[in-house]
């Protein structure tokens, strides 16, 4: 066990349900049940933009932490305020965790994306270094002025869990969506990559949030009652882990229309459970889904996702248990939660050296 002190900065509470806080808070349990204290300050304001509030909580933030104490502080608070983390850079160890880019977020205008690399790129260069959560940030972090032994890839781990069961008797293929219904996750090109299969048998479970950008999910509800697919496609909203296991576990395969992942935490744990994925091959994904597991296509591209799907949902192929194999047999060599926390730790120790304070 140590004794070591860490500062962990999020934007708003750690207890949000989307793959960056969840990540954010098995890290922070893991280093408690090594050893360490952790003291998790909650942000105020809007982020990333990083509004006044935003801008005055993180600055409040930092200059009561005592000096030398080491800190890690979430890309989604820092990358849009580099002003209060340089200001502390040289009283403070402060470590970036960095998800994916704010500059690689989905519908940004050409003057957004231009913002956010700047910013951020003036926020990591104050941080003593990054940790990130798939090789494939760390790489694109090289773009941000950060030089690899300044960056550590620590993914994230997955919990046990059975092996998917599929739906029950006399139901047809099941497919589950878990992703915030937000421009990002591509639920539009799913919608529109479902209508397309409708001649086959099949029903979707989409599982989070419609409340972080609401003007696209109604979007996304229209495109659904335009197509008639009320009746075979579910929005359930946000669930607690239980309720997920439970529909991962009825479920026939994964679906994932996302533009862009850091990692992908959900496909990881579809994998976990043995299901095959369709998805994209969007940011990190190929890093994250197996060639064997996965049918991964051009983000954006409903026709080429329709035709993945298919190759799952015909009744005659043997495609769709051929990758539900695949994906038991990778299942086995995924890091647990507790192997990730220890790497995290070590990753802190190499960038930040040991806490004080």
């Amino acid at each position: 066990m140590t004794s070591h002190r860490l500062h962990f900065v999020v934007p708003g509470p750690l207890e949000q349900k989307t793959g960056g806080y969840l990540y954010d808070a098995h890290m922070v349990r893991g280093l408690r049940e090594r050893g360490w204290q952790v003291d998790v300050h909650n942000l105020e304001g809007s982020f990333p933009e990083g509004d006044d509030d935003a801008r005055r909580s993180l600055e409040e933030t930092l200059t009561a932490i005592a000096h030398g104490s080491l800190i890690v502080i979430d890309g989604l608070a820092m990358g849009g305020l580099p002003a209060p983390v340089r200001t502390h850079a040289e009283r403070l160890r402060i470590v970036s965790l960095v998800h994916h880019p704010l500059a690689d977020e989905t519908g940004l205008s050409v003057a957004e994306r231009q913002h956010f690399t700047r910013s951020e790129r003036s926020a990591l260069e104050a941080c003593r270094g990054a940790i990130v959560t798939s090789g494939y940030t760390a790489h694109r972090l090289g773009a941000y002025g950060l030089t690899e032994d300044r960056v550590r890839a620590v993914v994230p781990g997955t919990a046990p869990a059975p092996f998917a069961e599929g739906p029950p008797p006399g139901e047809p293929p099941r497919l589950l969506c878990v992703a915030t219904v937000t421009p990002r996750k591509g639920h539009d090109v799913l919608i529109e990559a479902l209508h397309r299969c409708r001649d086959l048998p099949w029903t979707c479970i989409c599982a989070g949030s419609t409340d972080r950008a609401p003007s696209f999910a109604q979007e996304v509800f229209d495109l659904v009652a335009r197509y008639d697919l009320g009746s075979r496609v579910d929005f359930v909203g946000e669930h607690d882990a239980a309720t997920l296991d439970g529909m991962y576990r009825e479920s026939s395969a994964f679906v994932l229309a996302s533009h862009y992942e850091g990692y992908g935490m959900a496909l990881a744990e579809a994998i976990a459970r043995g299901l095959p994925v369709v998805s994209t091959t969007g940011g990190a994904i190929p890093y994250t889904v197996p060639d064997s597991v996965g049918i991964l296509v051009p983000p954006g591209d409903a026709t080429a996702f329709s035709g993945a799907l298919r190759r799952l949902l015909d009744p005659g192929s043997p495609e769709r248990e051929v990758r539900s194999e695949a994906a038991r047999r990778h299942a086995r060599t995924l890091p647990d939660w507790e192997a990730s926390a220890g790497a995290f730790e070590r990753a802190l120790l190499e960038l930040g050296g040991e806490a004080a304070g």
